[in-house]
């Protein structure tokens, strides 16, 4: 059996001086999603935070290949893509210079091939000369996952992914994340609806 590419072991957070989990150890290998499923305030997010080390955990390990990230954290951010809550694009820039501007963010040149076929998988070539701020929420929604589908990253992490999508942009998202996971990445995201891919695996927070 291969071994895991990511390894997160006895990991434990705080929120407010409570203890929003603890002790918590998964393994991801290639190809692989985890989905975080559970009630409000189970943990889901903070889970996805402190893998992109946008928070402290308080006690644990997540090791890539074996390597604490906590040795190199801008090679492991490096090999992310975030989506969250917010859908994190700059109001004035178009749809297009959005995913250019976040590759120059990752310190990669952007690559115009990535970012059209980005844009096309989640029908957004005919707004792609659309300033972000002129957009509803469900083609922000789409613009900040083709930034992540653009982005080329090993490690996927999903907030919630479906939030404001409508059935087609659903799909175009199972879609791409099923090459992506089918290519050898890996994802992990949080969610209230079964994603619907086949060979996901589920964590169940606050249990």
């Amino acid at each position: 059996m291969a071994s895991p590419l990511l390894d997160v072991t006895d990991l434990s957070c705080r929120r407010g001086g409570r203890a929003v989990f603890e002790g918590l150890s998964f393994a991801l290998g290639a190809g692989e999603l985890l989905a975080l499923v559970g009630r409000n305030g189970s943990g889901k997010t903070t889970l996805l935070r402190s893998l992109a080390l946008l928070v402290r955990p308080a006690a644990g390990r997540i090791a890539w290949q074996g390597a604490d990230v906590a040795d190199d954290p801008e090679a492991w951010r490096g090999r992310l893509a975030w989506l969250g809550h917010l859908d994190g694009l700059k109001a004035d820039l178009t749809v297009r210079e959005n995913l250019v501007a976040a590759a120059r963010l990752r310190g990669v040149p952007a690559d115009p091939a990535a970012i059209e076929a980005a844009l096309a998988a989640f029908d957004l070539l005919t707004l792609a000369h659309r300033a972000a701020r002129t957009l509803s929420a469900g083609q922000r929604r789409r613009t900040a996952l083709a930034r992540v589908r653009a982005s080329g990253a090993a490690v996927w992490l999903l907030d919630e992914p479906l939030n404001a999508l409508d059935a087609a942009a659903q799909q175009a998202l199972r879609d791409v994340l099923g090459q992506h996971l089918a290519a050898g990445g890996l994802a992990l995201a949080s969610t209230h609806v079964d994603l619907g891919l086949p060979g996901s695996r589920r964590l169940e927070l606050g249990a």
